[in-house]
């Protein structure tokens, strides 16, 4: 008999149990990159991660026995709900056995813990802040996770979501680029030449990780100037964008990173870093020793596939030659190291100018993540 147990965060049992579900699940499966169990623990502390300083969550997992054979984090974003004014729950952090039956009362429960709260649709995978891997894979799950900040499920997932009533919400794509194929059109190349002879567009290169961390803060006002009109956008607090960043530079190798300004002012970022999904494949058990640390420094040298995981420029900047300063500098940087493959990751489907430009580039869409939803 299935019964459903609210996680208590405090007690280490009970969040072991929630975080070491999924290394059961996948651990015969070669696309999963096991996350760093200490990452996942973070989220569950309500004392550590900043999501919880400002709005709600709990955990659940469903036993058969004594056995855990399904886990749901169910949130109430209180900050994101106020800004675009609705009564939204979500759900993250999904996983389960192959069984209706389970997945159908985690959703009840999660449902349930919604109604309470006088929320009126509910949707997901949708996690604790926009830097978290939004939807379930619903096409090319045959390829690698691109690094443990992508979601990655079974197969069946979205089919227990549609069971249950669950319709698409919303798609991102991710595009596959062929570096040596990855050729900007020599109009948008000439655009980009005018917009640099000007001389009010520049861009900003770093030499150092210790100056990458100083931009940290600007880069994150940026956010909040860039996205505000994306269906997954709400105002970041500092410590969330200090949060997102702070193992990204870790990994980073800094001139991959960029800042646009526009007469010394910040209006657009490029953040790109090489995959080290294959590092913390070779340690599956998911625990930072010294070997997975000195592996990680080995694959950010010698990874042959950079990932594209957040571009912008203001949208009053794109139309006076922004948005061509952007993408030659994603094809200057993509060719800019020995990098083979590439990956422009989850780019939503109401970002329709940017897939378009995407498209000139000659990439393909090769996954799909979808989020779920609807009306309780």
């Amino acid at each position: 008999m299935i019964s459903i147990h609210k996680i208590d965060t405090k007690s280490k049992k009970e969040v072991n149990e929630f975080v070491d579900l999924p290394f059961k699940l996948f651990k015969d499966v070669p696309q999963w990159v096991p996350p760093l169990k200490s990452g996942v623990k973070d989220v569950l502390d309500r004392n550590k991660h900043p999501y919880h300083e400002h709005s709600d969550a709990d955990f659940f997992v469903a036993k058969d026995g004594d056995e855990v054979v399904g886990r749901i984090a169910v949130l109430e974003n209180k900050v994101y709900n106020k800004y675009h004014d609705k009564k939204q729950a979500s759900f993250y952090l999904y996983d389960s056995v192959d069984d209706q039956e389970v997945a159908n009362k985690l959703f009840e429960c999660a449902i349930e813990w919604s109604h309470k709260r006088g929320l009126e649709y509910f949707l997901g995978p949708k996690g604790f802040s926009p830097f978290d891997g939004y939807g379930f894979v619903v096409e090319g799950s045959e390829h690698r996770q691109m690094m443990n900040m992508m979601n990655y499920n079974k197969e069946n997932y979205p089919k227990f979501m549609e069971n249950l009533g669950f319709t698409k919400v919303v798609d991102w794509i991710s595009c596959y680029a062929e570096i040596a194929k990855f050729n900007m059109p020599e109009k948008v190349r000439a655009v980009a030449d005018k917009v640099r002879e000007n001389g009010k567009f520049k861009v900003h290169k770093f030499e150092s990780k210790s100056e990458l961390k100083k931009y940290v803060p600007l880069i994150g006002q940026t956010y909040n100037k860039t996205f505000t009109k994306n269906w997954e956008y709400y105002p970041l607090t500092q410590k969330e964008v200090d949060w997102a960043f702070k193992d990204l530079t870790f990994v980073a190798l800094p001139d991959l990173i960029k800042i646009i300004t526009y007469k010394e002012e910040i209006v657009g970022f490029l953040l790109a870093f090489p995959d080290i999904s294959a590092a913390f494949q070779r340690h599956p058990k998911g625990v930072l020793t010294p070997a997975l640390t000195v592996d990680i420094l080995n694959e950010v040298k010698n990874s042959n596939w950079i990932e594209f995981n957040g571009v912008g420029v203001l949208p009053e900047y794109q139309g006076f030659g922004g948005n061509a300063l952007l993408f030659d500098e994603i094809e200057k940087t993509a060719k800019s190291h020995h990098f083979v493959h590439g990956e422009l990751t989850n780019i939503a489907e109401t970002a329709v100018q940017m897939r378009k430009d995407l498209l000139n580039l000659g990439v393909k869409p090769y996954k799909n993540h979808r989020i779920f939803g609807k009306a309780i």
